[in-house]
């Protein structure tokens, strides 16, 4: 967008005080997130729950000059205001008007399940076909509608958005502000269907979105869906999608066999491999083939697209339990489908027997024994040794469960039962509605229960990695480093949900470490880094990949590899000496280096150097000799070689500034944890690590008493101390205690006084509100960040991560 507050007011009727030549590109609801003040408006947003009026001193006081509100507060001088009847009213007619005035193609989604993948899927695979704009995350509300439509500018001509309804009735205003060429419809699901009297009713008021548009691209494995939209919209262009073989795009192979899938699309036949193989997953397969196809993408490029795609994940808490168990904690809600997902998340686990927590499903208007049988169904499709179901309703139907089953009234009881205590070595799923409060299970059912936890967001590793790869071409592989323990994250748990997500490679720097993963049943491509001359055999013995960096090392390893009797080409990756003087082949060795491989039976599978100081602006000249080099060494011994290996020199931080030189892979280490020495880059990520704990106890300590071990702090006045469970046993160093550090409590700093014990320390907390003990103290995320922390400590990032202690509790989240 683009308009003056003139402009803006004329379009909405609304009246402005102040500068009327002011010009507004972006609109801001949160004052949280302004991250740049710039032709920005803040909107103060009033809804029956809240009132965003009283952020308004706050947007202020990070420089915006533009308020959008229903009331003008006088005591802000030189602000312009636009004032409205009603805010929400405002956004939505100032987006239809844009919308309107745009003239891109649109692509609308509505449905109960899949919008967002769907979404983000189809964006993958067209962004570079034309210039698009989608909804960011999921907004797709009568608010979050509006704030995506106004992102159109005038180079999009393509928009993609999610269209989401709750109530009854709210359809019929958002397709007002939005009507879509191409309407897209999902799967009808059970989400907010308590809200509606009926299925049917929410289908009616899903399809409203479609009244304007041109064509129709629906699940037709739902047969009344299938039936509405042919009788409502038979004078449009309509296309099913599914699994069924009476769609006009559909799956014709068996599924479950582990070959290509083979879609038909009105008699036409497209073959593809896939990862997952749930229902779910093909059906939107199904659905992104058909919006291609309408978008006249040929057959090639959609397979090369669906290669490259990647998946969205739910919130999902895993947890190493007590006697080898791993503990999936799904208890942030409970309908149908939710628990298909999860269900089938439960096949990214290697663990032989399992056992389910269920709740009874709340909130959903349907026939109960209908919807137990469907649930039995599925549940016991999935044979787990012990089923444990929670609640009145579900209890009735506990027949239907073929598994070893016990029924609860409430959560207490099966605690009070003890039948948890006897699973070993198992996976447990704990599935529930909010309301039974199943997450204490977990607390019951956890291998280590301090209060000391390392919490790490994979989703924010997700969306870490993607940002990187947004900057690269779309066929540009990555590998990610988990050397060290995947900096102290956890190696096996980071490599999992890295190869869900389909990471071409992992980077380990001992072949220790690529072994332990290997037996966990890691199964990607592993590139050993420091491989030790001992360990050449086991190289061979896990499929590990090499690092060759001397011709000492390249002898050695070749007759490992035929003492082992390896009868094909061995992947090597051949490691190029450009600058640092660490380890690597020189330039005046790549003759000799080419003749001896070629007398081998090795395969190069990839060349590659490292950059010794892409983080450093003031290093640039450097940095470019080392390219230059790269690309030069590499380039003579690709052709000497005559077949052409995958190259990679960039690594995080080279990624995002010296994007020209991505070759044919690149290498995300610190980068995926969200931290990027250059500020603005900064901004694009996410946090990953949380490190926190709690208050053990408050003491106050007296004028001239001391605190801790060699009376290293004496207050001189009465001071109230905060105990908390974490010292240098923990990872902290000695080093910051004695005022050099500080930890967060209620979001604000408070300083460690004293010596740090081996598991314990002490901070003072007399500048802390209503400060108690059991507060949450963090040790680094937002307050203290990382960085911080890692500059009270005279560190990098990388080493407070990696010295973290195995005895602190590791919990990770999915969203």
């Amino acid at each position: 967008m683009n308009y003056t507050v003139q402009q803006i007011a004329e379009i909405t009727n609304a009246e402005v005080i102040g500068d009327k030549n002011l010009v507004v590109k972006n609109i801001a609801y949160d004052s949280r997130i302004i991250y740049s003040i710039k032709n920005t408006a803040f909107i103060a947003i009033n809804t029956h729950k809240n009132s965003g009026e009283k952020f308004i001193e706050a947007a202020i006081d990070r420089g915006i000059n533009i308020i959008i509100s229903e009331h003008q507060y006088p005591q802000f001088e030189n602000i312009t205001w636009i004032i409205v009847k009603n805010s929400v009213d405002f956004l939505q007619q100032l987006a239809k008007y844009h919308f309107e005035n745009s003239h891109l193609r649109s692509i609308g989604i509505t449905g109960s399940n899949g919008k967002t993948i769907l979404k983000e899927w189809l964006y993958q695979c067209l962004w570079n076909e034309f210039p698009t704009v989608k909804s960011p995350k999921s907004f797709n509300s009568q608010i979050g509608l509006p704030l995506s439509l106004l992102q159109i500018n005038d180079s999009h001509q393509l928009g993609i958005f999610e269209v989401g309804i709750s109530h009854p009735n709210e359809m019929e205003k958002l397709e007002n502000i939005f009507h879509p060429q191409i309407g897209l419809l999902t799967h009808i699901g059970n989400a907010h269907a308590a809200n509606f009297s009926s299925e049917e009713e929410l289908i009616d008021e899903k399809i409203k979105l479609f009244k304007d548009s041109e064509i129709i691209i629906y699940n037709g494995d739902h047969s009344l869906v299938d039936q509405k939209i042919k009788k409502l919209y038979s004078d449009k262009k309509l296309i099913s999608y599914g699994l069924k073989e009476t769609n006009d795009v559909f799956i014709k192979n068996n599924i479950s066999k582990d070959e290509n899938i083979l879609v038909e699309y009105f008699g036409e036949e497209i073959s593809f491999p896939a990862h997952q193989r749930d229902e779910a997953t093909l059906t939107n397969a199904t659905a992104l083939i058909a919006v291609l196809k309408v978008l006249q993408v040929e057959n090639k490029k959609i397979i090369e697209k669906i290669n490259l795609l990647k998946a969205i994940e739910m919130r999902l808490e895993a947890i190493e339990g007590n006697k080898g168990n791993i503990v999936i904690n799904d208890s942030f809600n409970l309908d149908l489908d939710s628990l298909k997902t999860a269900l089938q998340f439960l096949k990214e686990y290697n663990k032989p027997k399992k056992s389910l927590v269920l709740t009874d499903i709340v909130g959903v208007n349907t026939n109960s024994k209908e919807l137990y049988e469907e649930v039995s169904e599925l549940v016991n499709e999935q044979y787990f040794d012990s089923v444990f179901l929670i609640g009145n309703e579900i209890s009735k139907f506990s027949e239907l469960f073929k598994s070893k089953t016990f029924t609860f009234i409430d959560t207490k009881e099966l605690i009070e039962s003890k039948h948890l205590s006897e699973i070993e070595n198992q996976i447990i799923l704990l599935k529930g509605a909010r309301k039974f409060e199943i997450e204490k299970l977990k607390d019951i059912l956890e291998l280590r229960k301090h209060d000391t936890v390392l919490e790490v967001n994979l989703n924010a590793i997700l969306h870490n990695i993607n940002y990187h790869k947004s900057l690269l071409k779309p066929g540009t592989k990555m590998m990610a480093m988990v050397k060290a323990n995947a900096y102290g994250l956890g190696s096996y748990e980071i490599s999992e949900f890295l190869q869900h997500h389909h990471i071409d490679y992992l980077g380990v720097a001992y072949v220790d470490e690529g072994v332990e993963l290997r037996k966990k049943g890691i199964t990607t491509p592993i590139i050993v880094m420091n491989p030790e001359q001992h360990s050449y055999q086991t190289i061979i013995e896990y499929n590990l990949e090499p690092e060759i960096y001397s011709f000492r090392v390249l002898e050695l390893f070749y007759e490992a590899v035929q003492k082992s009797g390896y009868d094909k080409k061995y992947p090597i990756h051949i490691k190029l000496e450009t600058g640092m003087h660490r380890l690597g082949f020189k330039d005046f060795e790549l003759d000799q280096l080419s003749e001896t491989l070629s007398e081998k039976n090795l395969k190069v599978q990839s060349m590659f150097s490292h950059l010794s100081s892409s983080d450093m602006p003031e290093e640039k000249e450097f940095t470019f000799k080392q390219l230059d080099i790269f690309e030069k060494n590499s380039s003579f011994l690709t052709e000497k070689l005559g077949y052409s290996p995958l190259r990679h020199i960039l690594n995080s931080s080279g990624i995002t500034s010296y994007t020209d030189h991505q070759h044919d892979m690149v290498r995300i280490g610190i980068g995926m944890l969200g931290e990027s020495p250059d500020t603005e880059i900064q901004k694009q990520l996410q946090s990953v690590v949380s490190f926190k704990t709690v208050i053990s106890q408050i003491s106050m300590v007296e004028n001239g008493e001391s605190v801790g071990y060699s009376r290293k702090f004496k207050p001189d006045h009465l001071t109230k101390i905060a105990t908390i469970p974490v010292g240098y046993a923990d990872g902290i160093p000695r080093l910051i205690g004695n005022q050099v550090g500080s930890l967060g409590v209620n979001k604000i700093l408070a300083p460690i006084v004293g010596n740090i014990c081996m598991d314990m320390m002490m901070i003072n907390v007399e500048n802390i509100p209503n400060v108690k003990e059991g507060d949450m103290v963090t040790v680094f995320n937002a307050k203290p960040s990382l960085k911080e922390f890692a500059g009270y400590c005279k560190t990098i990032t990388y080493e407070v991560l990696t010295s973290i202690s195995p005895r602190v509790k590791r919990i990770y989240i999915k969203d």
